[in-house]
C-alpha cells in the first residue's frame, strides 16, 4: 500500500515540506463557528495532500464560496480549508470547473480545444487520485484493511471517467441566449473576412481609369485603420461594456459600408476603407474577448473556431458575389453587403447580452450579472448561480495583471510594465520573440496579397480570373477545417515547419510556372496549395501559441501587441504588392519565398515546441501548485455526483416518513379526523377579528356615534 501511495505522489511532482497525512474521515466536519485555522500535521479529520488550491482569497466576498454551514445529520459535505483559513463548500465537479476558469484565458481562440481537453483530463485524473486515497483511508478505518490495487484502480478509473464526462458537458450543453449572442458577434468576424476580399474582383470596374497607386492605397487603407481600431477597442470595452462596444462596432461597419456604397470618387473609397478597417481591427480584439467571457472554459476554443470559419466564409462570399455584381453598373451592390449585414446586426441587438465578467468586475454583487449567468448557463437554482459567480470573480483575480506601485519612479514603471515584464522573464522571452516573429511571417509571407489581388494575379494565367479567385476562397475554407483536425494531433512547431516549407515550395512553383517552365494550370494549383499550407500552420498557430503557452493574465497584453504588429505588416503587403506585381512580373513571389525560407530556418533552429501541455504534465503542475495550500475533507466523486441540496431534501423527506411511521405505530398519528383544538384566547381573538369589519361598516354608514 505504501508503494501505491508513493506512486500517486510521484504523479503529483515534488512533495510538500510536510508529509501527507491521511486520517479517518468519520470525524471530519466543516467548521461551524469562528474562523477556522489550517489543520496542522496529524490533525484529525482532514485529507492534507497535493490538493487543488481552489479558493485562495475566498474570504473576499465570493458569495457561496465563503459561507459557513452546518452539516446535515448523517451526511458529510465535501469542503476545503484554504491557507488563509476560509472554508469553501464545493463538489469535486465544481472544483474542476473552478480550476478551468482560472487556467483557460477569457478569450475565444481558434484551435484552443486541445488545451481545454487536456486540462479537463488532468483535473479528472488528479481528483480521482484524491478520491481513491480517501476511499482507501475509509476502508482502513472501517474494515482495518487497505483497498487492493485492483480495487483502487477500478475506483480511480470510474471516478476519473465520471468527473471528465461532467466537466466536458459544458461543451455540448449550449443555451439559446448563448447561441444568439454568438451569432450576432460572429457577424462582425464575417464582415472582417468579407471586406478582406471584397476589393479583389472589382478593381477594373470601380471608377475606371484610376492609377495603380490609388487602388493599392484604397486596398491598404483597410490595414491602416485596423491598428487604430484595435487600440480603441480595449478602452471602449472597459468603459462602455462589451455589449456597448460591440454595438459601436456595428455602427462603424454600417457607416463605413454606406460611405463606400455611395462613394463619389476613389478618395471616398479610401476613406470608407479606412473606416471599415478601423471597425475590423476593433472586432478582431473585441469579439474573442466577448465570446470568451460569455462561454464556459470548455467552449471557448470551439467559439474561436466558429469565428475563424465566419471570417473565411466572409472571404468566400465576397468572391461568389463578385460574379453578378463586379460590373460597372452593379459594383455598389457589392459594397452594400457590409451595410446590410451591419444593419441586421444592429436589429439583433436585443439578443446581445452583456458580459457577466465585466459586470462582476465593476460590482461583485451585481444582480444583473447573476441573471445573465443564469440565462447563459441554463441554471435553475440560486446556489448554482452563486457558485458560477465565484468562479468568475476568482478567475478574474488570478488573470489580473498586478498594477505597478504608485511610489515607483517612471523608469521602474516602464521596466515593470506588463509588456516589458514578458521580455524580462527568461522563461517566456523566447515565446514572446517567437510570437512576434511568427506574426510578421504570417503577413509578410504574402497571404493577403492573394486575398487582396488574386484577380489581378490570375489575369493572363486563366481565362476567367474570378474563377481562380473563388476556387482559392473555397480551398481556404476547406483548409481551415483540415487545420482544425491537424492541431489535435501535431505539434505546433511541426505545423509551422510544414506550413513554411510547403509555402516556400509553392512560391517556387508559381514563379517557374509564370516563367513558362510549367503550364499555367500548375500556377493555379500552386496558389491553392500555398493557401492550404498557410491555413495549417502560419494562419492559426501564431495566435494559438499565445493563448496556449502564456499565463492567462498575460494573454490579453500579448494578443494586443501581436495584433498591432500583424496589422502593420498587413498594411505593407497591401500597399506594396501591386508595385511588386508590376515591376517584378513573374518574380513577384520571390520576396515572399525569402520570408518563408527565413521562417523555416527560425522554426527549425530556435522555435520551441509549443504544443499544448499533456494531461500528465498538467497534472504534475496542479500537484506542485497546490502542494501546501488546501486541506480537503470528504472528497467523494461518486457521492458528490448528485446535487448536495437535492440530497439534503431527500434526507429530510426520508426523516419525515420515518417520523410518520413511528407515530402510526404508537397510535398518535393524526389521520385528519381529529378536530382542530384551539385555546379560548384564540377563539376570543377570532371573534374580535370577525366583528371589526362589521363595526367599521356600521360606523361608515350610521356615523361615529353608533
Amino acid at each position: 500500500m505504501a508503494t501505491e501511495r508513493d506512486s500517486l505522489l510521484k504523479k503529483g511532482g515534488k512533495k510538500s515540506d510536510e508529509k501527507m497525512e491521511f486520517q479517518p474521515l468519520s470525524s471530519a466536519r466543516p467548521p461551524t463557528s469562528g474562523r477556522p485555522t489550517l489543520p496542522k500535521k496529524n490533525a484529525a479529520g482532514g485529507l492534507k495532500s497535493i490538493s487543488m488550491a481552489a479558493l485562495t482569497g475566498a474570504g473576499d466576498g465570493l458569495g457561496s464560496f465563503a459561507r459557513r454551514e452546518e452539516d446535515v445529520k448523517g451526511m458529510k459535505k465535501a469542503y476545503s480549508v484554504s491557507a488563509d483559513g476560509s472554508p469553501s463548500y464545493l463538489t469535486p465537479l465544481q472544483m474542476g470547473r473552478h480550476e478551468l476558469y482560472e487556467l483557460v484565458p477569457f478569450t475565444a481562440v481558434f484551435g484552443m480545444q486541445r488545451k481545454e481537453k487536456n486540462l479537463s483530463q488532468a483535473f479528472a485524473s488528479y481528483a480521482a487520485d484524491l478520491d481513491t486515497m480517501e476511499a482507501d483511508q475509509i476502508a482502513l478505518s472501517t474494515s482495518k484493511r487497505h483497498l487492493s490495487s485492483v480495487e483502487m484502480e477500478q475506483r480511480r478509473s470510474y471516478a476519473s471517467l465520471m468527473l471528465l464526462e461532467e466537466l466536458e458537458m459544458d461543451a455540448v450543453m449550449v443555451t439559446m441566449p448563448l447561441i444568439f449572442a454568438v451569432f450576432v458577434a460572429a457577424m462582425s468576424q464575417f464582415l472582417v473576412g468579407y471586406n478582406t476580399g471584397v476589393m479583389n474582383a472589382p478593381s477594373a470596374v470601380v471608377f475606371p481609369g484610376h492609377s495603380t497607386g490609388i487602388w493599392s492605397l484604397a486596398v491598404a487603407s483597410f490595414a491602416v485603420g485596423g491598428p487604430f481600431g484595435a487600440i480603441v477597442a480595449g478602452g471602449l470595452a472597459e468603459t462602455r461594456g462589451r455589449r456597448g462596444a460591440l454595438l459601436i462596432n456595428s455602427w462603424l461597419f454600417l457607416i463605413g459600408g454606406l460611405v463606400q456604397t455611395f462613394a463619389l470618387d476613389m478618395f471616398t473609397i479610401i476613406l470608407a476603407r479606412f473606416l471599415i478597417g478601423f471597425a475590423s481591427g476593433f472586432a478582431s480584439v473585441l469579439v474573442p474577448i466577448y465570446l470568451g467571457e460569455l462561454a464556459p472554459p470548455t467552449l471557448r476554443g470551439m467559439l474561436g473556431t466558429l469565428t475563424q470559419f465566419a471570417m473565411v466564409i466572409g472571404i468566400l462570399v465576397s468572391d461568389l458575389l463578385a460574379f453578378p455584381f463586379a460590373t460597372e453598373d452593379k459594383w455598389r451592390y457589392l459594397f452594400a453587403v457590409t451595410a446590410i449585414v451591419a444593419a441586421l446586426q444592429i436589429l439583433c441587438a436585443p439578443f446581445l447580452l452583456e458580459s457577466p465578467r465585466w459586470l462582476l468586475n465593476r460590482d461583485p454583487s451585481s444582480r444583473k450579472a447573476r441573471y445573465l449567468i443564469k440565462k447563459l448557463r441554463g441554471l435553475r437554482y440560486d446556489h448554482e448561480v452563486e457558485t458560477e459567480v465565484g468562479h468568475f470573480i476568482s478567475a478574474s483575480k488570478v488573470q489580473q495583471i498586478d498594477p505597478v506601485s504608485e511610489t515607483s519612479n517612471p523608469r521602474e514603471q516602464a521596466n515593470k510594465g506588463p509588456f516589458m515584464e514578458l521580455f524580462t522573464d527568461k522563461k517566456v522571452r523566447m515565446l514572446v520573440v517567437s510570437s512576434l516573429v511568427l506574426q510578421m511571417a504570417q503577413q509578410l509571407c504574402g497571404i493577403n496579397a492573394v486575398f487582396y489581388y488574386s484577380t489581378m494575379f490570375f489575369e493572363g494565367v486563366i481565362s476567367n480570373p474570378l474563377v481562380g479567385t473563388t476556387v482559392v476562397g473555397a480551398v481556404n475554407v476547406v483548409a481551415t477545417y483540415v487545420a482544425l483536425m491537424l492541431m489535435d494531433s501535431c505539434g505546433r512547431r511541426t505545423l509551422i515547419l510544414w506550413s513554411s516549407g510547403g509555402m516556400f515550395v509553392c512560391c517556387i512553383m508559381i514563379v517557374l510556372s509564370l516563367l513558362g517552365f510549367f503550364n499555367h494550370f500548375v500556377a493555379l494549383v500552386a496558389v491553392n496549395l500555398y493557401v492550404s499550407f498557410f491555413e495549417i500552420g502560419l494562419g492559426p498557430i501564431p495566435w494559438l501559441i499565445v493563448a496556449e503557452m502564456f499565463d492567462a493574465k498575460y494573454v490579453t497584453i500579448a494578443m494586443s501587441a501581436c495584433c498591432q504588429l500583424n496589422w502593420a505588416c498587413n498594411f505593407i503587403v497591401g500597399l506594396v504588392f501591386p508595385y511588386m506585381n508590376k515591376y517584378l512580373g513573374p518574380y513577384s513571389f520571390v520576396p515572399f519565398a525569402v520570408v518563408l525560407l527565413g521562417t523555416f530556418i527560425f522554426a527549425l533552429i530556435w522555435l520551441p515546441e509549443t504544443q499544448g501541455t499533456t494531461p500528465a504534465e498538467l497534472q504534475a503542475e496542479l500537484a506542485i501548485k497546490n502542494s501546501t495550500s488546501v486541506v480537503y475533507h470528504n472528497i467523494n466523486i461518486e457521492g458528490a455526483h448528485n446535487n448536495p441540496i437535492d440530497v439534503e431534501w431527500r434526507k429530510a423527506m426520508e426523516q419525515l416518513r420515518l417520523d410518520e411511521e413511528k407515530a402510526m405505530k404508537s397510535g398518535t398519528y393524526n389521520y385528519g379526523f381529529q378536530p382542530i383544538q384551539q385555546s379560548s384566547s384564540a377563539l376570543t381573538d377570532s371573534a374580535v377579528n370577525l366583528r371589526m369589519p362589521t363595526s367599521g361598516w356600521r360606523a361608515n354608514i350610521l356615523g361615529a356615534g353608533v
